[in-house]
């Protein structure tokens, strides 16, 4: 989640003390409390469960279009060739295990990080359990641009309502803060790491991975603006 600097105008009525209203549009960087006092939850909550129920239905998607899958469901379908589990519970168990690894990053989860890793996973498990894989190629790639392009809006709904990062996302941002190194270079290491051990387990590779590499990030820009929940801050004086 992108930082900002909290505006320095006064926080409109009844806005809890010490806060003051964050710029318009802007993700602002909130601890676990915080993001909870921050207001407009009425708003927020709601569109971070829709968000994550979409994430989990764009990763059903990719799967039933058997044209390659994200990075990370890469790992995820070559994990369950091996263990008798569903692709959701994958997403489930190795969200907890980043979590695990944000310990020594000393990242803290909030409420959308726990939410994401459990939603998203149930939600992909509930889709699959409905949808078939078309017989047909164009199907397919329907099935495959239709998950990038939701994605992308789940991705800026869930980011926007301001409820804390996705364990994945602290995981990258964590190791980018800890080691000095840039966001994008840190995204590809990591990348490249779980897609190389999916493909290692029999994990699925194909021409959907490169369409979300290539579309996820400015489809995801393109909308947050769109979603950013505007929120109050802790005032830094």
């Amino acid at each position: 989640m992108t930082s900002a600097t909290p505006s320095s105008a006064p926080c409109g009525t009844g806005a809890p003390s010490g806060t003051v209203h964050a710029p318009r549009g802007v993700l602002v960087d909130l601890g676990p409390i915080a993001q909870l006092r921050a207001g407009r939850l009425a708003r927020r909550l709601p569109q971070l469960y829709v968000g994550l129920v979409l994430y989990g239905v764009s990763l059903a998607l990719m799967v039933r279009g058997a044209l390659g899958l994200a990075p990370w469901d890469v790992l995820h379908s070559g994990f369950v060739r091996h263990v008798p589990m569903t692709l959701g519970q994958a997403v489930v168990l190795f969200s907890f295990v980043v979590l695990v690894l944000w310990i020594p990053l000393r990242e803290m989860p909030g409420l959308g990080t726990i939410s994401n890793a459990i939603v998203v996973g149930l939600s992909a498990d509930a889709t699959l359990a409905l949808l078939e894989r078309p017989d047909g190629l164009l199907g397919r790639v329907g099935l495959m641009v239709g998950g990038v392009v939701l994605c992308g809006i789940a991705s800026a709904l869930y980011i926007g309502a301001q409820l804390g990062r996705g364990p994945r996302d602290g995981l990258m941002t964590g190791l980018a803060r800890r080691t000095g190194l840039s966001l994008r270079l840190v995204r590809t290491g990591l990348e490249v790491t779980v897609v190389v051990i999916g493909l290692l387990l029999g994990g699925v590779l194909g021409i959907g991975t490169v369409a979300y590499a290539l579309a996820i990030g400015p489809l995801t820009q393109l909308m947050l603006p769109w979603f950013t929940v505007d929120v109050m801050a802790p005032d830094a004086d």
